[in-house]
């Protein structure tokens, strides 16, 4: 059975909010990281990337993860971020473009991760996923949240009467994404939010795969240093936000190459048209459909429609726009045999726009770019329903979540 638990949250002092949280520490690099928190003292940069303050340190070294411990009790210290005195859920609400997502904010077991209760779709780097485990032992805290989803029977209902109250936090972050959070402290509700995701057989790990697996095995790892261990320690389990799949939005996770394998440009459309249905199409567009990718190459934008026989698989991830273009494409045309390891792929996630792969093929730095029609929250769903594994890279969701307004100690 799948549960819930509310947590004290360290949280910042609401009118810091803005200013202390930042984006995910996994979507910029140090230079990128450095620039964000150019003037904030407290941002939460200086915690999840806390290699910024020691610019001769090794990223993934024990200086750093001692050094963001230190930063995190020196907020502490100095009443930047206060803990809750009482165990709550907390609900998150994020506002892009005019669309909303709600998100229940809770602890889930790692035992739920290991049973596979909480199901995964994606596989993790081992290096990755050390980072995470050694930051998270270090400081003691999940300074960010797993993003989770679910199929909604009702649940997402139970938040509705919390959202008619005065938030904690509502703030628009530099990037245009708005943060509302609302604290949810009566025992009533908590209860009634309990048992009503209890109800659900399994959750989804929408993005967060290496924090996932960190989460879990931070609880192991302290659960093998405490010989009265129990089970329902604090440490057993991790931060997470639950939305219902109704509410998200995937964005398209496109690629581009760094050359044709050897081919020129005609060899390779000969060999494409083998597969695909090509036209060609007067100027930038993106694809319109599932089993259609658009193709740029030499100035040029080409609708490719994968032949029907090609994706009429009795397995659900071998009908993956993505798996189509790994499995027809990019290994036997351009032999890019593993997309995860290969130097001669790149992936551009949906946000950047359709000309941040024009530009990379203009500027010679690429070949050619796929602009690819986005996964779905059913796909995805399914895939992890049959156990299976997503090609890397198959899903790119936004807003981001934000790192550091609801963090979860250990102890």
């Amino acid at each position: 059975m799948f549960s819930i638990h509310p947590f004290r949250a360290l949280r910042p002092k609401p009118e810091l909010a803005a200013e202390i949280s930042s984006l995910p520490y996994d979507v910029m690099n140090r230079d990128e990281a450095l620039k964000m928190a150019e003037g904030k003292p407290y941002s939460y940069l200086r915690v999840t990337r806390a290699e910024i303050e020691l610019p001769s340190a090794e990223p993934h070294s024990q200086a750093v993860y001692e050094h963001a411990k230190l930063n995190l009790k020196k907020m502490e210290r100095e009443g930047i971020v206060f803990q809750e005195k009482e165990s709550c859920f907390y609900v998150y609400r994020q506002t892009m473009n005019g669309r909303e997502q709600y998100g229940l904010v809770a602890c889930v077991r790692a035992e739920d991760y290991f049973k596979g209760t909480i199901k995964k779709h994606e596989l993790t780097r081992a290096d990755k996923e050390e980072d995470r485990l050694n930051h998270v032992l270090t400081t003691g805290a999940q300074t960010g949240p797993v993003f989770l989803t679910y199929r909604d029977k009702g649940q997402f209902a139970l938040l509705k009467p919390v959202i008619q109250t005065a938030p904690v936090y509502d703030f628009v972050a530099e990037d245009g994404i708005s943060h509302t959070v609302w604290v949810v402290n009566d025992e009533h509700t908590i209860e009634r939010l309990r048992i009503s995701f209890a109800s659900l057989p399994c959750v989804y790990i929408a993005d967060g795969h290496h924090r996932s697996a960190a989460g879990a095995r931070a609880a192991e790892e302290r659960a093998k240093m405490n010989p009265e261990h129990k089970g329902s320690e604090e440490y057993s389990r991790f931060l997470a936000i639950l939305f219902p799949s109704s509410q998200l939005h995937i964005l398209d996770y496109n690629r581009v190459v760094k050359d044709l394998n050897g081919k020129n440009e005609e060899d390779f459309l000969n060999a494409l048209s083998e597969i695909c249905e090509i036209k060609k199409l007067p100027g930038i567009a993106a694809p319109e459909k599932a089993k259609q990718f658009c193709l740029y190459l030499s100035g040029s934008w080409y609708s490719c429609d994968f032949y029907e026989k090609f994706y009429q698989r009795k397995k659900a991830i071998d009908n993956l726009d993505v798996s189509l273009l790994q499995n027809l494409v990019l290994k036997p045309m351009l032999g890019i045999d593993d997309p995860r390891t290969s130097k001669r792929i790149d992936f551009v996630g949906g946000i950047r726009g359709l000309g941040e792969l024009q530009a990379r093929v203009d500027s010679g730095e690429c070949a050619a770019a796929f602009a690819m029609f986005p996964t779905s929250l059913d796909e995805l769903m399914d895939i992890a329903d049959a156990n299976e594994i997503m090609p890397p890279k198959s899903t790119w969701f936004e807003p981001k979540l934000r790192d550091g307004l609801l963090v979860h100690l250990l102890d």
